[in-house]
C-alpha cells in the first residue's frame, strides 16, 4: 500500500514516478523500500494514465445511494363542511366550559370577602 501511495504523491505533485522518486519518499516517511517491488510498481504503471484511473475509481467511504427516492410529502386534506361545522361546535363548546369555570373560581372568592 505505502509503494502506491508513494507513487500518487509523486503523480500529485507533479513530479515523474521514478525508482529514485519512490524510494526517496518512502524513506522520508521512515518506510524501508524493497528494490523488487519499486521496480514491479514502475512497469506496471507505465502504461496507466493514472488520473484516468482515479477518476475512474469510487472513494470507499462515498455514501451510498438511497435504496427509494424522496417522496413528496402528502397533500392536507381539504377541509368540507362536515369539518367546519365540527370545529364551530369545538369552540362554542370550549367557551362554555371556560365559563363554568370562570365562575367556579369566582364561587371561592365571594367566601372571602364575606
Amino acid at each position: 500500500m505505502e509503494y502506491i501511495y508513494a507513487a500518487l504523491l509523486l503523480h500529485n505533485s507533479g513530479k515523474e514516478v521514478t525508482e529514485d522518486g519512490m524510494t526517496a519518499v518512502m524513506k522520508a516517511a521512515g518506510v524501508e523500500a524493497e528494490v523488487g517491488r519499486v521496480k514491479a510498481l514502475i512497469s506496471a504503471l507505465n502504461d496507466v494514465d493514472i488520473d484516468e484511473a482515479m477518476a475512474q475509481a469510487q472513494p470507499a467511504y462515498a455514501p451510498a445511494a438511497p435504496a427509494m427516492p424522496a417522496q413528496a410529502p402528502a397533500a392536507a386534506p381539504e377541509t368540507g363542511e362536515a369539518e367546519k361545522k365540527g370545529k364551530k361546535e369545538k369552540t362554542e363548546k370550549t367557551a362554555e366550559e371556560e365559563e363554568k369555570a370562570e365562575e367556579t373560581g369566582m364561587e371561592g372568592l365571594s367566601s372571602l370577602f364575606g
